[in-house]
């Protein structure tokens, strides 16, 4: 999965994360373990809403690398 992730088209973070499930636009959505619950269940309810597929268990530091940013990522959104 870490490895589609980077060569797939993406959006990292919680807000673009947000804006492209809404938009319809978000194939499936990568929630770090380790985040904070303040985030990552009201994306979880979002995506259930919309009905894309949620992924967790990875570390927000598996998901920043895999992204290719310096820093640990919350939420990754992969687009259609």
């Amino acid at each position: 999965m870490l490895r589609e992730l980077m060569n797939q088209d993406k959006v990292v973070g919680f807000k673009q994360s947000r804006r492209a499930v809404r938009e319809g636009r978000a194939a499936r959505v990568l929630l770090a373990a380790n985040a904070d619950p303040a985030l990552t269940e009201p994306m979880a309810a979002l995506c259930r809403e919309q009905g894309v597929p949620v992924v967790d268990g990875y570390s927000m530091e598996e998901l920043g690398r895999a992204a290719g940013i310096q820093v640990g990522a919350a939420v990754i959104a992969l687009l259609r």
